[in-house]
Parts: C-alpha cells; structure tokens; sequence
C-alpha cells in the first residue's frame, strides 16, 4: 500500500521536521508501506489573499531537500505552473498536480518531462471516467509512472462528498488510485475566507476506501491542527496518525487476502 502523509503546506523547519520524525517512524514500523512525505511549497488556491501560502519555491525545495538528506524519506510536491516542474523535479520523487488543475494541458505536459511520476488529484468537478483523458495527456508526454487521488466531489455549496464508484473505474485505466482521506472531509471556503472541514469522519472513509480496494492512502497531519496555517480542519491530529495507520495497515492485509490479492 502506498502512504502519502505530511502536512498540507510547509510552515516552519521545525514543525516540518516534527511531522517528518514521525512519518518516518511509521515507515520503520511498517517497511511493506510505501511511505511518501507530503509538503506544498506554495498553496496557490487559497480562498483568500491574506491566507498564508508557503516559504514558496526557492525556500520551499531546499527544506524538502532537508526532509530527503535527514530522513530518508521519499519526497512529493505539488506544482501550479509549467515552469515549476523543472526544478521541482530536480530535487521531489513524485510531482502532484492539484485538483483544481488537473485538467490543464501544459501543466500536466511539463509534470511528464520531467521523468519523475506524477499523481493527479481528480478535480472536485470531474466525473471519474473523466479522468481518462488525464492519464492519456500524461502517457503521450511520456509519463512512466501515474497516479490518480480520489479526493470527494463537489456536492452543493461548500460540501464534498465521495463516489467510492469511482476508485474501480479509474483503477481500470491500469494506474493506481490513491484515496485522500483527509481533503474528502473538507468544506471548501465553508469558513468564508478559509475552508471547513470534518475531520472526526477522516478514519471512516479511509477505512471505506480500502475496502473498496484502493492502492494507497493519502493523509495530511499536523501536531496542532487548530493552529495550522492551511487546512487545519480536515488534517489529522499527528498524535492520533500512527495508531489510524496500524489500523488501516490491518483492513488492507485483510481485504487483499480475502480478494484474492486483487480488492
């Protein structure tokens, strides 16, 4: 199973170093995991101008960069514009392209010349078989690796919610699908200038993804999600993180061997 955790965007070294501490120790824990740490640099669609964004580019790769040499971990990003890829790519294992991008031509064109795989967040107004067209654009640049990430669908005003539907029928595009667990609870821009979230149904929905039969888990995490800079609401306590992958690590074994290895 593949595990993207992290927090939602890198605020200090020392909160980033924290998460990635603990990251790590649940990599140890469980090395049949493909443990994956999670960080944006830029946070480039936040509901307000005065939201905070990140340490942006140059500031942003050289702590990633620190994460790598300090911990060992692999490395993901997101990118929002063509030129980021370069040299995103120089230093990240994975480039993720944000939902709200992930219909946009150039930028999943650039992600792909770079050589490094890449995971595409479905897009909260994206049907599932939709996403075709996605791994196709990504496939035809030369993209040797793709995921595609489950993360709800826009249900009204300012409300998510989940098609488990659709983890088979874009797991049928032969990719892996990855559910993120904690931006499917998300209320976007329910908080007028930020958004909401519900972060007590995080365990649930993860717990229904892998029954499902998903590929991995996306979380983001925080040691005080209430006092996060971005996406507090829907992150996962960091305390609570490892006992939630022990238990989702237990349902994965199960389905897999009850399916017939295939979920």
């Amino acid at each position: 199973m593949v595990l993207i955790a992290g927090p939602c965007v890198i605020e200090t070294e020392g909160t980033l170093f924290k998460i990635a501490e603990v990251v790590k120790k649940v990599q140890e824990k469980f090395p049949e995991l493909e443990v994956i740490f999670k960080a944006s640099f830029d946070k480039a669609n936040r509901s307000s101008i005065r939201s905070y964004r990140g340490p942006g580019l140059d500031k942003g790769l050289k702590m990633l960069a620190k994460v790598k040499e300090n911990f060992g971990l692999p490395v993901l990003t997101d990118i929002h514009e063509s030129y980021q890829a370069e040299p995103v790519g120089s230093v990240v294992d994975y480039i993720q392209i944000p939902a709200f991008l992930c219909r946009q031509t150039d930028l999943l064109v650039a992600a792909a010349k770079t050589g490094k795989p890449v995971n595409v967040k479905k897009g909260q107004f994206m049907a599932p078989w939709d996403m075709k067209n996605v791994v196709e654009k990504l496939k035809e640049s030369g993209a040797k690796e793709i995921f595609l990430t489950e993360r709800g669908t826009t249900f009204g005003y300012n409300n998510l919610v989940v098609d488990f539907r659709g983890i088979p029928i874009m797991k049928s595009f032969g990719v892996p699908v990855i559910f993120d667990a904690t931006h499917s609870v998300q209320r976007p821009g329910g908080l007028g200038s930020a958004s909401g979230g519900d972060r007590e149904f995080v365990p649930y929905l993860a717990k229904a993804a892998v029954a499902v039969g998903v590929d991995g888990l996306f979380f983001e995490t925080h040691p005080e999600p209430e006092k996060a800079l971005s996406d507090g609401p829907n992150m996962v306590p960091l305390k609570d993180f490892p006992l939630l992958v022990e238990e989702l690590v237990g349902l994965y074994k199960f389905v897999r061997e009850n399916s017939g290895g295939k979920g």
